[in-house]
Parts: C-alpha cells; sequence; structure tokens
C-alpha cells in the first residue's frame, strides 16, 4: 500500500500525449478549492485483487487527508500524521518522499521525475472511454509498472492499478468525486487530543 519515491538522476521521459492529459488533470484538480474522492482500495498478490476496501481522501492546496481501511493519514503543510487506530499508534514525520500512501493523485506530479510515461491507448473502465497511461520506473523503487486510467473529457482520474515488482497490486477505483466544497476549518489539523490513548511517536 505504500510506495516509495527517491530522488533520481536519471533521465525521465514521457511521450506529448501522456503529458498532456496528465497535466491536464494536474491543472484542473488544482483550480479547485478542494477536492473529495471516495474510492475503492482493492489489494493483492500475483497480480490478484482478493480484498477491498473502501477510502475517502480529501485535499486543499497541498494538504490532504486519507483514509484507507484503519489507516488515516493527514498532511498538515508540514508535517505527516499517520494514524493507526488498530495498533493505536500515530508516527508523525516531516515528508520525505517516501511516507505517502497510495492515493487517489500522488503520482500527478510525481510522474515528472520519477517515471517513464508512455500512452497506451484508450480503456473502457467503470462505464468511461478512459485514456490509458503507463508509468515504469526511471529507478527500481519496488514497483513494476502504475497504470492510470484517465476521464481526458473532464480531466478526471478514473482508476489507478500499482503494481509491485513483487507481484503485489493495488488497484484505485474512483467511486464519486466532489469539489469545492465547505470543509472544516480544521479538516487537515491534527488534534493529539484525540489521540490521548495512543502512543504517538515524532522522528
Amino acid at each position: 500500500m505504500v510506495a516509495g519515491t527517491t530522488t533520481l538522476l536519471h533521465a525521465q521521459k514521457a511521450d506529448a500525449k501522456s503529458k498532456q492529459i496528465l497535466d491536464g488533470v494536474t491543472a484542473n484538480y488544482k483550480s479547485k478549492k478542494n477536492s473529495y474522492f471516495k474510492f475503492s482500495f482493492g489489494s493483492g498478490t500475483n497480480g490478484q485483487v482478493n480484498k477491498t476496501e473502501t477510502g475517502i481522501y480529501y485535499a486543499q492546496g497541498d494538504k490532504y487527508k486519507l483514509k484507507i481501511m484503519e489507516t488515516e493519514q493527514i498532511f498538515d503543510g508540514n508535517k505527516i500524521y499517520n494514524i493507526n487506530e488498530e495498533d493505536m499508534e500515530v508516527t508523525i514525520a516531516k515528508p520525505n518522499g517516501s511516507d505517502a500512501l497510495f492515493s487517489p493523485v500522488n503520482y500527478l506530479d510525481s510522474y515528472k521525475k520519477d517515471f517513464n510515461v508512455t500512452y497506451v491507448g484508450k480503456r473502457m473502465v467503470n462505464g468511461v472511454n478512459a485514456d490509458f497511461i503507463k508509468l515504469t520506473p526511471v529507478k527500481n523503487n519496488g514497483l513494476k509498472h502504475v497504470y492510470v486510467f484517465v476521464d481526458s473529457a473532464n480531466k478526471q482520474l478514473v482508476k489507478l492499478e500499482q503494481h509491485g515488482t513483487n507481484k503485489d497490486v493495488s488497484v484505485i477505483a474512483i467511486k464519486d468525486y466532489k469539489e469545492n466544497q465547505n470543509l472544516a476549518a480544521d479538516m487537515f489539523t491534527f488534534n493529539k487530543a484525540k489521540y490521548q490513548n495512543y502512543v504517538v511517536t515524532e522522528l
């Protein structure tokens, strides 16, 4: 579920059509006051999904809140807070590129330096005639490739598939999307008082 990224010095290649599509989606999301996704998160091994959970993702500027299963991650623009309800643990850290959970938008910026990008063609995905883009890491990071499916007409993501070199697979299929909502003022704030019984570790 967690995908690591590192600073890379290798030359990255992206074909013009893929770049235009991904940059269009990025610009669309960044133009909104905020965005909300409800999605299904599937995971499995040997290329087959065998477990599916529902996730939610809120983003506003560079801040976000992501929840998948029993794990919640908040980025307040400065620090990342990983909250594990099952283990009653909170880990606080400065972002270093390797802490990002597999989220609806975490490849929209990172593709520019971390992946070679190839336009594959059209695929029907969840009733949408989507553009299919393949991302291949320029350096070994545990991923074999990432498939991105885009509704280009609306400049929105439809589905992401992350395939690991160990044959693990993670899939996000977006079920609901909303934008420019009136969010609570503390939506992207970590309130320590709510987690008094948790083990809190600051790295």
